[in-house]
């Protein structure tokens, strides 16, 4: 051919590509062309303002948090959109606060704005203002707060304000009126407590951590409300304000210190007022936050098959041409811990522990080579205590061709030998010889995911579980096993420990207290206290969430049989350089990070979906 192209079929070759668009004033946005799509949106609307304090007593409500929405796989016109993020409540005086403003993606979705909070016995206003999330009230109780989630959307956008109270009574010449936080998108505003000494403003709810712009960041927290003070009090200083709620809510003031804006972008509501004092006026609300708006489109970045040569050249100067190389992806796999054995048993033995790149360098494998795509991550669950005798085994965690297997339940006096798993559990007791601890690293793998668990000793003492880089301690005459260490990891950056074993319990072999082994560091729970006596303390203590940490074991406490600790739920982490981009569903299951050094993280607590682009 003239042209020196390649004779052959047409074919496409996409590499889809994704984009985050946030939105911290209003604007417009346009997806970049027909073929893009919106895997997910977050829009949440602007904080309430904090209410001012009345003369007489009476703090002011913290302001509502913006309404806070999320959408997955959202549908959106391939046409220029309006985009509005709604500003944050002023407050101008001494009285009630204002709402927030709605933030909108026109034709998409709409967030309202968060409600005032109320004070001052304003005329016409009877109570704190309904919106996302509801202000809070003053000392009239209930009736004063503001509602949330108003108008109602599934999911709610947000929670109800608290409301304020009097203390210690409303006749009473001493009396405080403290006043209540605003809600939040994730939990409710604390009422004003019961409190007159000091006085003390209620706390304003909490927001909702997202990290939809690649780091994870809290919004929408409600602002929290001032402190009541009496009349007669002789200085400024009255009590403490309530907190603001994290997500960027406000706190309240405490008469000593001024209120606090709702911070910006965040939705955040305004801290409400202190009441006023012999020597000291009542003071006014803080203005809410503005709110934010932020949209994920991806973008398949498509070519034909077949190119001329001139085309090829261009493509290659203009940095279009698609070559797109796997990825060197290093991960943590960390599978469930096991349960601990009841009564003196073995404690239970760690997930199974497998990482590349970071952690103990005997135990790293070879990164792996990834290319862009969806990848299933499982995370599994951590086995439960015994009640009856042995522990149940900790459930695998898989990610591509790395799978770590679940820990190996703690023995129980009967039967004695611990259950084999990623670490071993614990031998229990018995005599003459004691039970054995099951094995670890079953089935195989190179590096080893874990170790055996300890022995028990006739003398009613069981052996640790196994950890990632230690076996499990055997039980003596006179002390139970500690469990294996775990293995320190700094795949995210601060460097944590992962897959401790359980410690192991004992029962009545020895005068009273009778303390249960140590659970190995890497979330390993420690074996339960016994004391002459019947207390709880002879509970195994659970393994420690996401770390795969096993449980300990239960021990006799002079009248029952302490039954074991649960074990701890895994974990899966991925890091890839900094050229690729990762995502994931769903939300809750994972979080993304950038290292200071630019690689990207994945960290998955839950099962779900992980994809490298």
């Amino acid at each position: 051919m003239a042209n020196g192209g390649i004779i052959g079929p047409v074919k496409v070759v996409c590499t889809p590509s994704t984009k985050v668009t946030t939105f911290t004033a209003s604007g417009t946005f346009q997806k970049k062309n027909c073929t893009s799509t919106i895997p997910e949106i977050m829009v949440v609307a602007g904080g309430g303002s904090g209410s001012g304090g009345h003369s007489n007593r009476a703090a002011g409500g913290g302001g509502g948090a913006g309404g806070y929405r999320t959408g997955t796989c959202v549908s959106m016109p391939n046409a220029s959109l309006t985009v509005t993020v709604g500003g944050g409540g002023a407050n101008t005086g001494n009285g009630p606060g204002a709402s927030g403003s709605n933030s909108v993606i026109a034709c998409v979705m709409t967030s309202t704005g968060g409600g005032f909070g109320y004070g001052g016995n304003a005329p016409g206003v009877p109570k704190a203002g309904d919106g996302g999330s509801g202000g809070g009230g003053d000392y009239e109780g209930s009736p004063t707060k503001g509602c949330g989630n108003t108008p109602p959307t599934s999911p709610p956008q947000g929670n109800n304000g608290g409301f304020g109270n009097c203390a210690p009574s409303p006749g009473n010449p001493n009396s405080v009126f403290n006043a209540g936080g605003g809600g939040g998108s994730g939990g409710a505003g604390n009422n004003g407590p019961d409190s007159n000494s000091p006085g003390v403003g209620g706390a304003g709810g909490s927001g909702t951590a997202n990290d939809i712009t690649g780091s994870s960041v809290t919004y929408a927290g409600g602002g929290g409300g001032g402190t009541g003070r009496s009349p007669n009090a002789p200085n400024a200083v009255s009590g403490a304000a309530g907190a603001g709620g994290p997500g960027g809510g406000g706190a309240g003031s405490s008469g000593s210190s001024d209120a606090v804006v709702g911070t910006a972008n965040t939705g955040g509501g305004g801290g409400g007022a202190a009441a006023g004092c012999a020597s000291d006026p009542q003071s006014k609300g803080k203005n809410g936050g503005s709110g934010i708006i932020v949209i994920k489109e991806t973008t398949p970045k498509c070519a034909s098959g077949v190119w001329s040569i001139n085309d090829h050249f261009d493509q290659v100067k203009n940095s279009e041409w698609i070559t797109r190389a796997n990825a060197s992806v290093n991960f943590l796999v960390v599978a469930g811990g096991a349960g601990g054995g009841r009564n003196g048993g073995g404690g239970g033995g760690a997930g199974g522990y497998r990482a590349s790149g970071f952690g103990p360098s005997p135990l790293r494998a070879s990164a792996l080579s990834l290319g862009p795509g969806d990848y299933t991550v499982t995370v599994g669950a951590g086995g439960a205590g015994a009640t009856s005798q042995v522990g149940g085994n900790g459930t695998n965690s898989v990610f591509e061709s790395m799978t770590s297997t679940g820990g190996g339940g703690g023995a129980g006096n009967s039967p004695v030998d611990g259950n084999d798993g990623g670490s071993g559990g614990g031998g229990g007791v018995a005599a003459p010889g004691g039970g054995d601890g099951g094995s670890g690293n079953t089935p195989p793998t190179s590096p080893s995911q874990g170790n055996n668990g300890g022995n028990g000793h006739p003398c009613s003492r069981g052996g640790g579980g196994g950890g990632a880089t230690a076996v499990g301690a055997n039980a003596s005459s006179s002390a139970a096993g500690a469990g294996g260490a775990g293995a320190p990891n700094t795949i995210l950056g601060p460097d944590t420990s992962y897959a401790g074993g359980g410690g192991g319990g004992t029962t009545t072999c020895g005068p009273f207290p009778q303390a249960g082994g140590a659970g190995g560091a890497g979330g390993g729970g420690a074996g339960g206290v016994g004391n002459s006596g019947c207390n709880a303390s002879s509970k195994g203590t659970d393994g420690s969430d996401n770390t795969g940490g096993g449980g300990g074991a239960g021990t006799y406490n002079g009248c029952a049989l302490g039954p074991g600790g649960a074990g701890g739920s895994g974990i899966v982490v991925v890091r890839v350089p900094a050229s690729y981009t990762l995502s994931g569903s769903p939300t809750p299951a994972r979080t993304l990070s950038t290292h200071p050094g630019g690689d990207k993280i994945a960290k998955f607590t839950a099962s779900g979906t992980l994809t490298i682009d």
